[in-house]
C-alpha cells in the first residue's frame, strides 16, 4: 500500500446542511448522486449520507459519541488566518471547541466542529511548509 490518502469521506446527517456549511467556508464542491466532492489539494473531501457511508463500510450506524477518534487539520500560513477560519466556521454554524491559542507544542491553533460534529484543527505551525497549492510538506524530523 502506497503511503497516501486519496479521499476523506465525512458521514453527514443532512447533506444539504453540510454542503451549505462548507460552502460558507469557501469550499466549492460538485454534487454527484447525492454525494458532494471537494478537490482539496492532492486529495478529495467527500460529504455523504452517514447511514449510506456506514452501510458501504459494512458497519452499523450507531449514534455518534462525543468524539469519534478522528480530527481533520487545516494548516494556514499565519496566526491571523487561524482566527479568520475559526470565525468563519462559527459564523457558518460550526462550534468552536478549543479557542485559538499557542498550544503545548508551541504553535498557534484552535478547533471547531462542523454541524455533524467532525472536528477540524486550524493551525499555523511555521515548521510545516505549505506549498502554493496548499499541500502540506512535513519537515525532516531527523528520523
Amino acid at each position: 500500500m502506497e503511503q497516501r490518502i486519496s479521499m476523506v469521506t465525512l458521514g453527514v446527517a443532512d447533506l444539504a446542511r453540510a454542503q451549505r456549511f462548507y460552502a460558507a467556508l469557501g469550499w466549492r464542491g460538485t454534487e454527484v448522486q447525492e454525494t458532494v466532492f471537494h478537490q482539496a489539494a492532492g486529495l478529495a473531501l467527500v460529504l455523504w449520507d452517514r447511514r449510506k457511508l456506514a452501510a458501504d463500510c459494512g458497519l452499523p450506524d450507531t449514534p455518534p459519541s462525543a468524539f469519534g477518534g478522528i480530527a481533520l487539520a487545516h494548516n494556514v500560513r499565519t496566526d491571523a488566518e487561524v482566527d479568520a477560519v475559526l470565525g468563519a466556521a462559527a459564523g457558518a454554524g460550526g462550534t468552536i471547541t478549543r479557542p485559538a491559542a499557542v498550544n503545548a507544542i508551541g504553535f498557534y491553533s484552535g478547533v471547531f466542529t462542523d454541524p455533524d460534529g467532525h472536528a477540524w484543527e486550524v493551525a499555523h505551525n511555521p515548521g510545516f511548509t505549505l506549498a502554493e497549492d496548499g499541500a502540506l510538506i512535513l519537515p525532516d524530523f531527523g528520523g
